[in-house]
């Protein structure tokens, strides 16, 4: 039997807040199991408000190995202000649905991950994150979900939105790799031409078919675990072994929304500030990436187009590509407008 206690203040909180346990015996207490005839269409999810503390970003630079001295030290564009990474929400934007969903019964797969950047997160701000389920379909036997979600400052402003595409419950060993049956956006191969002009940076040279450096990563069991709430006592695919097993996987694997994260990184890199108020990266996760399995992330421009006002919008295709077998864990594309 648990004891009942005071638990002090803290400044930081999850959306299932671990020091609950003190006090609640069943953390999951009220919510609804996670599958496809249990949906109902619209439905609410949130709001909750966190708040983006020092222990948040610190957390995150280290699932995603990301430093940033914008992130850790401050000396960001805006005004001088130590910002959040720019998929910081984004993982508490997907796991929106379980506020009415419980978290330890999903055994789904993230297949599809839209973010539109609008302003950067900045340390010790308050931020309200709310969604809503929009859209149910069955398609190849699976049930589909998808949800729209936004995270809004304290003043009002959006600092994110988010469009995914979620399978509830499936056996994700079996699903992984199978493509899409429906999509109409242009394929992305990861082939580059060989003598293709390598950048890290965008510059006003920037053209079709230059190729971007690739951002190397490797996810131990220890990044993909907290990034998917070991600490909130949440169970995955992610992060417990025998619950990977029985989704027919050999070892544990990397979230997508993880692996999105080091995408957005890159692109943070390549066009600077402006990725975090003009940026937006849509990617499909096709096949899963195990722990500790070398990563890559790299893209090429796809598109240059100079706008009325004499702004230009860069386009990427982007991806993730596995080490181990050369083969292709997510697919993207990617722009961002560059001032005049």
């Amino acid at each position: 039997m648990i004891q009942s206690t005071i638990v002090s203040p803290n400044p930081w909180r999850d959306l299932t807040d671990p020091r609950r346990a003190v006090t609640v015996e069943e953390l999951e207490a009220g919510l609804k199991e996670p599958v496809f005839e249990n949906l109902r269409i619209p439905e609410k999810l949130g709001p909750v408000t966190i708040t983006v503390d020092d222990h948040k970003i610190k957390r995150f630079a280290f699932t995603q190995d990301d430093y940033g001295a914008w992130y850790l030290h401050g000396g960001s564009p805006f005004d001088g202000a130590r910002i959040g990474h720019p998929a910081l929400l984004g993982n508490d934007l997907v796991q929106l649905f379980t506020t009415r969903y419980r978290a330890s019964k999903t055994v789904g797969f993230h297949t599809e991950e839209q973010i539109w950047f609008d302003s950067p997160v900045k340390l010790g701000e308050r931020v309200t994150l709310s969604g809503e389920y929009v859209e149910a379909y069955e398609r190849r036997g699976q049930g589909y979900v998808v949800m729209n979600a936004q995270a809004t400052g304290e003043d009002g402003r959006s600092i994110v939105r988010h469009r995914g595409v979620e399978i509830l419950r499936t056996v994700p060993g079996l699903i992984a790799g199978r493509g899409s049956s429906n999509t109409h956006e242009r394929t992305v191969s990861g082939e580059v031409a060989p003598d293709a002009r390598r950048i890290e940076k965008v510059d006003r040279d920037v053209a079709v078919g230059d190729v971007l450096v690739p951002l190397n990563k490797i996810f131990t069991a220890e990044q993909t675990a907290v990034f998917s709430r070991v600490g909130e006592y949440v169970r995955n695919t992610h992060n417990d072994l025998h619950i990977a097993r029985n989704g027919k996987l050999p070892t544990l694997i990397v979230q997508g929304q993880q692996e999105y994260g080091a995408a957005a990184e890159l692109m943070a890199r390549v066009f600077g500030a402006n990725w975090f108020t003009d940026g937006w990266l849509k990617m499909k996760f096709v096949k899963t990436l195990q722990v500790f399995d070398p990563v890559s992330f790299s893209g090429v421009v796809t598109g240059v187009s100079k706008q009325a006002d004499g702004s230009r919008i860069v386009e990427f295709d982007v991806w993730a590509r596995r080490e181990s077998d050369a083969a292709l864990t997510a697919v993207g594309w990617a722009s961002c407008r560059l001032p005049s």
